[in-house]
């Protein structure tokens, strides 16, 4: 099956998107468009002579669960539209759709090791609490109505649902898992900080972008597919960053004041991934010597 993939973005374009247009060769690959997520129709130049599509939807990992509905609905709407607009193009032949791990491994019942076959339980998520509550409970909503909607109109989509995406960024500031992560990680700031128990699953953003492009092409590939290339407990990570960066006051595991749940977070499967022929590029190394570049480049570290 072969692609004419064409650089477009479908969004409401506001100033803190505007770097899109600096990046390389952006006046010759990138098109930018406007729509509103009400009218279906909007979205029709975006998707005019193509015949697969990548879609998602930005959520603040941050946000609060205020307006929870709402903001959700909002979302729905937003992901139909696109969806309805693929049907009615009649030219698009696939449509993948970027989730996430948050709608795989929050579940009391979710075994030690989780594939595409799991749901996250929303109102476990509400209990839980765990870091980006909204984030979880509307990934899993809304890709569940994507799925639904997929199911009933025959359409094809596959989703690739990938674990915490990391590595070098494009963005003119720090994004905000990473902005999170690093004073913790590489300035030792580690201090009071809440760890859920468990494992820790990373992809390097390059991997997760290589897997969208090899799900739109691979003729056999349908339903959920896990992007996660490696995972490690939060003592092992400290290991391997502390070797791996001596320059950088990495405390030892012993030395954190660790929060235990009694929810672990759960390993990630890529079997099913893997099976249909994809190979992961990038190591942990790579995400990490990339990450901290960029944050050099940009003046956080």
């Amino acid at each position: 099956m072969l692609y004419e993939l064409i650089g477009t973005c479908i969004a409401m374009l506001s100033e803190g998107a505007s770097f899109l247009k600096k990046l390389p060769n952006a006046s010759q690959k990138l098109k930018i468009f406007t729509t509103n997520h009400e009218d279906h129709e909007s979205f029709y130049p975006a998707i005019e002579g193509c015949n697969g599509v990548i879609i998602g939807h930005s959520v603040d990992f941050e946000d609060k669960y205020d307006d929870e509905e709402m903001k959700i609905q909002r979302a729905i709407i937003a992901i139909l539209g696109i969806l309805k607009a693929c049907l009615d193009s009649k030219t698009i032949k696939r449509v993948i759709y970027t989730c996430s791990d948050g709608a795989l491994c929050f579940n009391e019942e979710s075994p030690d090791i989780v594939d595409g076959n799991w749901w996250s339980d929303t109102n476990f998520i509400k209990k839980l609490k765990p870091s980006g509550v909204f984030y979880c409970i509307s990934k899993t909503l809304i890709e569940k109505e994507a799925l639904n909607f997929a199911q009933k109109n025959n359409l094809d989509l596959v989703c690739v649902n990938h674990a915490w995406d990391f590595g070098p960024f494009v963005t003119p500031q720090c994004p905000i898992l990473v902005l999170r992560h690093m004073p913790m990680i590489i300035k030792g700031n580690w201090t009071n900080i809440e760890y859920d128990s468990g494992f820790i699953p990373f992809v390097h953003l390059d991997d997760v972008a290589r897997a969208h492009i090899f799900l739109l092409e691979c003729l056999k590939v349908k339903g959920r597919y896990v992007c996660s290339c490696v995972d490690l407990t939060p003592d092992e990570l400290s290991q391997f960053l502390r070797a791996r960066y001596p320059q950088y006051q990495i405390p030892t595991f012993d030395c954190l004041k660790v929060v235990t749940k009694a929810f672990k977070f759960p390993r990630l499967s890529s079997k099913k991934l893997l099976d249909a022929g994809f190979k992961y590029k990038y190591n942990l190394g790579d995400m990490y010597d990339g990450a901290i570049a960029s944050c050099k480049q940009v003046g956080f570290l």
